[in-house]
């Protein structure tokens, strides 16, 4: 394994686990941590943010460039996954199933439209 695989997949994992313990603090009102929560998460978030940085520096990439096309892309990204969450929501909390199974069908769509995007197709 390269060094640059394995400090990215350690810094990953550790901002990875305190973005989503964050998500849970904030969420679950049971555990009474809402402000707690958020200072995780946003920990976590910082840490991920630094690992994509820290990446493309020890992989000698230059850094991204801000264009139309990353923001919509991100746009995308950021719709489908709310798409799908809001339909398993749905099916799962609320139980509207049909409605949710379609709005969620509907995210997954969306996400694997970000593969031809983003990729290309050969």
């Amino acid at each position: 394994m390269k060094r640059t695989s394995y400090i990215t997949m350690i810094m990953g994992t550790i901002g990875g686990i305190l973005f989503s313990l964050g998500m849970c603090m904030v969420l679950l009102p049971e555990w009474n941590t809402f402000a707690q929560g958020i200072v995780t998460g946003s920990i976590g978030l910082l840490i991920l943010i630094v690992t994509i940085i820290t990446w493309r520096k020890l992989e000698g990439k230059p850094p991204i460039r801000f264009n139309k096309k990353i923001f919509l892309t991100v746009l995308l990204g950021i719709a489908g996954v709310l798409l799908l969450g809001f339909g398993m929501s749905l099916t799962m909390v609320w139980s509207y199933f049909i409605i949710g199974i379609v709005i969620g069908i509907t995210g997954i769509v969306l996400l694997l439209v970000l593969i031809p995007l983003v990729r290309g197709l050969r």
